[in-house]
């Protein structure tokens, strides 16, 4: 299977739950989420999906099983949206990319910073 292929499905998978999220979800908490990205695996039968919630908050676990059960719901949707014979399995996963690059940000901030004598020439 192509990577193109793979990646088109990716972003039609990620606008098709945006919007599924957007104007079916039954659970509130689901409204505040923020959809950073979708890869699908090479035969389109998995599409992990990173999200994070809203400005960071929200209960992550409860957010994780409304995520779970809402995964249930989209899958034939999803489906038959993209028009695709087998509908991918929807693995929602939380983002922490972000995450990480705060805390990696953190990190260079307590670094301590070279005195002008200890600065390479070049």
């Amino acid at each position: 299977m192509s990577n193109r292929r793979a990646a088109r499905v990716a972003s039609a998978v990620q606008e098709e739950v945006a919007r599924l999220l957007r104007h079916d979800a039954r659970h509130p908490m689901l409204d505040s989420l923020t959809l950073t990205g979708v890869s699908v695996n090479d035969d389109l039968s998995v599409a992990r999906i990173r999200y994070l919630p809203l400005a960071g908050q929200g209960d992550r676990a409860a957010i994780a099983a409304a995520l779970l059960e809402a995964a249930k719901q989209m899958r034939g949707p999803v489906g038959r949206a993209l028009g695709l014979r087998h509908a991918p399995e929807l693995r929602f996963e939380i983002d922490k990319n972000i995450e990480y690059a705060q805390h990696m940000e953190e990190v260079f901030r307590r670094l301590p910073r070279p005195t002008p004598d200890e600065e390479p020439t070049g």
